[in-house]
């Protein structure tokens, strides 16, 4: 298990980078892991995409499937691309704590 420090962020992380305690992330933690990600600033579609996938992740224990992504948050599968350049399964399920997904997201 490592350690990824950015500004007074302190969080365990896999070694893919993603973090090892789910319910330790917080706004800041999400503008830390975002840092790794490209992205420079989390804008309001960030934030909604980010919420998103928490809440369906604290519902029900998974990353939501990408087409289920995209229908309930509005955005096409290219926005949220845009968004996190690394896609949602890296990218955006990183900066929203949640494990690496193992299937398809």
């Amino acid at each position: 298990m490592a350690t990824f420090e950015w500004k007074e962020v302190k969080i365990e992380v896999d070694e893919d980078g993603f973090m090892e305690e789910p319910e330790a992330w917080n706004e800041s933690v999400a503008l830390a892991l975002a840092s790794t990600e490209a992205v420079d600033d989390l804008t309001d579609d960030h934030w909604k995409v980010v919420n998103y996938l928490r809440d369906y992740y604290q519902q029900f224990g998974i990353a939501p499937m990408i087409r289920k992504l995209c229908k309930q948050s509005g955005f096409t599968l290219k926005e949220i691309y845009d968004m996190f350049p690394s896609g949602p399964a890296k990218g955006a399920c990183k900066v929203a704590g949640l494990p690496k997904p193992t299937g398809c997201v």
